[in-house]
């Protein structure tokens, strides 16, 4: 039997459902070409930072005008340039629209408005196939609202959307008083995919040396139940491709993903840790399990236990959690100490 492991992501049509997601690994070239070559269906390339461009803007001005007015004969000992702004990073765009044979999609983070419409119709022609728009709002005052934040972001898709033909996608941060209304909202604006979850640098403390330190924090196998859940939640509430992200090591990963309603995964953490061959084996171990359970292609069983398909109504609601609860208590209430239940009462668990 043959096994077709295509899928649509916001309108790309992809030859698989891993898709690479935004980091330092697809800078390289060669990387690029290892990627495609072990599978990959597309790349996200690593994402424009606005805020980034302004550091290196204002470090370039301050170091320009270091000698500024040293003396009558000279005003200036640098000649009179400007930064480039993002023009390093479209150069590297289009030089990774040259490698790669698959799409590639690009990522941007920006703050204003303007620079949102601006490097996102720079960065469409360069020839990537598609953007991704990372919305995290790092709110540290007391006076923000959440509707403002969101409405916001929602406003900003649609200027971004008027100003290029390409397929837009969100990634978001969980962190939303109500993340599915939040979805909706960017769906009816012209979403074409959401991307679930972005997986955010945090500070941490050296105790010893009492400083701020930013470790890099890669996912473990566990993160992705968050994913899992939202997308069990909105397949076929949304028009929007659902691809889940964060915590996806393996190709048993994906089927969960699948099954659940995503489209699509994102994969970061496992290439750092397994390496670039590891798409592979994920690819090898998705279609391993479909020949076992007689599925050609991936529609054959996306969404099987999505919210839409369930039997069991509470399967993704608080009602799960209760049901825990009181199988723990039950647990506990037969052989607290010795953590083993008598036989007769498995049946209950």
């Amino acid at each position: 039997m043959e096994i077709n492991l295509s899928t649509n992501y916001g309108g790309l049509a992809l030859k698989n459902p891993i898709v690479v997601g935004a980091s330092n690994i697809v800078t390289e070239s060669d990387n690029l070409i290892k990627l495609e070559q072990a599978g990959a269906a597309a790349v996200v390339y690593k994402s424009l930072f606005e805020e980034q461009i302004e550091l290196e803007s204002y470090a370039h001005d301050q170091k320009m005008e270091a000698y500024q007015g040293w003396d009558a004969e000279h005003d200036s000992f640098f000649p009179n340039a400007k930064h480039a702004g993002p023009a390093e990073h479209l150069r590297q765009l289009k030089a990774a629209r040259s490698v790669l044979n698959i799409p590639l999609i690009g990522s941007l983070n920006c703050v204003h408005d303007e620079t949102w419409v601006q490097f996102a119709q720079e960065m469409e022609l360069t020839g990537i196939d598609a953007l991704e728009l990372n919305f995290y709002a790092h709110q540290n005052n007391f006076e923000t609202t959440s509707s403002s934040i969101e409405s916001h972001q929602v406003d900003t898709l649609k200027k971004v959307r008027k100003v290029v033909k390409i397929p837009v996608f969100v990634k978001l941060s969980p962190f939303y008083s109500n993340t599915l209304r939040l979805i909706k909202e960017f769906d009816q604006a012209g979403c074409k995919g959401v991307v679930l979850f972005n997986r955010l640098f945090q500070p941490d403390i050296d105790i010893e040396k009492e400083i701020h330190h930013y470790p890099y924090n890669f996912s473990t196998e566990n993160d992705s139940r968050l994913a899992l859940r939202y997308a069990g939640l909105l397949h076929n509430k949304v028009e929007a491709s659902i691809v889940s992200n964060t915590g996806i090591f393996s190709g048993n990963d994906v089927i969960k993903m699948i099954l659940a309603g995503a489209d699509a995964v994102q994969v970061v953490s496992t290439i750092y840790k397994r390496g670039i061959g590891y798409i592979e084996s994920m690819l090898m171990e998705m279609e391993k399990w479909m020949l076992a359970k007689n599925y050609k292609s991936l529609d054959d069983f996306r969404g099987k236990l999505s919210s839409d398909n369930m039997l069991d109504p509470f399967a993704y609601k608080r009602a799960q959690y209760v049901d825990i609860l009181m199988k723990s208590e039950l647990f506990m209430q037969y052989h607290p100490k010795h953590g083993e239940l008598p036989g007769d009462h498995y049946k209950d668990i």
